[in-house]
C-alpha cells in the first residue's frame, strides 16, 4: 500500500504493459507461481481414477457442483444486502466477481501440503488434483461466465477463455512436458526423486511470484485500503464463512459415507482451499489490476492460510472418528 502511494508512476508504468486485457508483468509472475505446481501433477495417476471412487466423487461434487454456487450466493447476500449501506453498488459487483473467481477455482499445489500435514494418502491426493485440473480446463470458464451473468456482471468470453488458456492450459502443458523430460516412461522412485529435486529448485520462483503479485495488487489498491480500513474485513467475512461451511459439508459427508481419514481429510481440504493464483490472474485480465475483483482475490490469499491451518488442526484432532473403510 505504501509503495503505491510513494511510487504511483512506477505502478502506472507496470499497468501500461498490457495487450488484449493481459498484463505482461503479471502474466510472468503468475506463470512463475503456477508452473512449479503443474510439474508436480502426474496425469499417469488418472489410471487409478476408478480406485476407491467415493473420495473422488465427493471431491468433484463439492468442487464443481456446490462450491462455486455457494460462494456466489454468499457474495450476493453480503455485498448486495447485508453490506449494502457500506459499499457502493459498483464496488459490490466487483467484489462479488472476485469471490466468484475464487469459488470456481479449486486448489492444486497447496493441497499436497494440507494432505501431508494430515498424513493423507499422497497417491490418492494426486489423483484428485489431476482430475480437478482436467475438469478445470473445460468447466472453469463456463461456470464463471454463468455465475457472473446471473449477478448481472458483463463478462467478455474472449478474455475469459484467453485467461484459462494462459494460466491453466499453457502451464499445465509445460509442466507435463517437463515432467516427461525428467521421468520419461520411468515410474521408479528415482524418477520421482528427480521431479522432486526439480520442483524444489524452482519452488522459490513460485513464492517470489506470489509475493510480487500481492505487492503489485496492494500497490494499486493502497489508497482505497487506507481510506476504507474495514474493507478487507468485509471481504474476508464471506470468504471465511465459505471456507468453514464447505469443509463442514465435505468432511461430514466423508464421515457419513465411511471414507477413510487419509482420503477424507485431503478431500475436504481440497474443497475448502482455492487455486488463488488462477483467480488473481483472471481477475486482473477481466477487470484490471486496480479492480475490486483483483483485491478480493488477494484477500482470499491472506485469509486462506490461517483458515486452512485451523482446519488441518481440527482434522487431525478428529482423526479417531473415521473408523470405517471405503467399499
Amino acid at each position: 500500500m505504501t509503495l503505491g502511494n510513494l511510487f504511483p508512476a512506477l505502478f502506472e508504468t507496470i499497468a501500461s504493459f498490457e495487450y488484449a486485457s493481459v498484463n505482461f508483468i503479471v502474466a510472468i509472475l503468475i506463470w512463475a507461481m503456477v508452473y512449479p505446481m503443474m510439474v508436480g501433477v502426474d496425469f499417469a495417476s488418472l489410471k487409478h481414477i476408478g480406485d476407491r471412487p467415493k473420495g473422488l466423487i465427493l471431491t468433484i461434487v463439492v468442487n464443481w457442483l456446490v462450491k462455486p454456487f455457494t460462494m456466489a450466493v454468499l457474495g450476493v447476500l453480503f455485498f448486495k444486502y447485508l453490506f449494502a449501506g457500506l459499499i457502493s453498488p459498483e464496488d459490490a459487483e466487483s467484489y462479488i466477481a472476485g469471490l466468484i473467481l475464487l469459488g470456481a477455482a479449486p486448489c492444486t499445489a497447496m493441497v499436497f501440503v494440507w494432505s501431508q500435514m494430515t498424513k493423507g494418502d499422497a497417491t490418492y491426493t494426486l489423483v484428485q488434483v489431476s482430475v480437478n485440473d482436467v475438469i478445470m480446463i473445460f468447466a472453469f470458464a463456463p461456470i464463471v461466465a454463468f455465475l457472473l451473468g446471473i449477478t448481472n456482471i458483463v463478462v467478455p468470453w474472449q478474455t475469459l477463455i484467453l485467461s484459462v488458456g494462459l494460466y491453466v492450459v499453457i502451464p499445465l502443458f509445460a509442466g507435463a512436458v517437463t515432467r516427461h523430460f525428467l521421468t520419461g516412461s520411468n515410474l521408479s522412485s528415482k524418477a520421482e526423486g528427480r521431479v522432486d529435486q526439480f520442483t524444489a529448485k524452482v519452488k522459490p520462483f513460485s513464492i517470489i511470484g506470489l509475493l510480487a503479485t500481492v505487492v503489485l495488487l496492494f500497490g494499486f489498491q493502497g489508497q482505497i485500503i487506507l481510506e476504507q480500513p474495514l474493507l478487507i474485513a468485509l471481504i474476508a467475512i464471506p470468504l471465511i464463512l465459505q471456507s468453514y461451511g464447505i469443509f463442514a459439508l465435505a468432511y461430514g459427508a466423508a464421515w457419513a459415507w465411511r471414507i477413510p481419514f487419509n482420503v477424507a481429510a485431503p478431500c475436504a481440504l481440497i474443497g475448502t482451499s482455492n487455486f488463488f493464483e488462477l483467480a488473481v490472474a483472471v481477475a486482473i485480465s477481466l477487470f484490471g489490476l486496480n479492480s475490486g475483483a483483483a483485491l478480493a482475490t488477494v484477500v482470499g490469499v491472506l485469509v486462506e492460510v490461517p483458515v486452512m491451518l485451523s482446519l488441518v488442526a481440527f482434522a487431525n484432532r478428529t482423526r479417531g472418528f473415521f473408523s470405517g473403510s471405503e467399499k
